[in-house]
């Protein structure tokens, strides 16, 4: 089961999408290139692909959960690329914290 809300990790690129649920993910992926190798990250930290059926997004469980240190490093990517943020002041307690930090 997935753990709502979640972040969209494309291949190759350190921004993250936030999506709060299913639809979001499948709009937000209606306007995207999508490559097999990007990845759902629901806020418990399991991964999953994404694969297609009838036109909608279906998430296949991939076996693995990041650390919260994995996922820190996720958003510390991320804002590095956004420039906003001071990045030694990244670092949560849980991957839930880490994914609703991108709301």
């Amino acid at each position: 089961m997935i753990n709502w809300p979640c972040m969209l990790k494309l291949e190759g690129d350190d921004e993250l999408i936030y999506l709060n649920s299913e639809k979001e993910l499948n709009g937000e992926c209606e306007g995207l290139i999508w490559d097999q190798e990007d990845r759902v990250i629901d806020s418990k930290g399991f991964v999953y692909s994404m694969m297609t059926k009838n036109s909608v997004i279906r998430l296949q469980h991939d076996q693995i959960q990041i650390s919260v240190e994995d996922a820190s490093k996720l958003i510390q990517s991320h804002e590095f690329c956004r420039a906003e943020v001071c990045l030694t002041k990244i670092q949560f307690d849980s991957v839930f914290e880490a994914v609703k930090s991108l709301e």
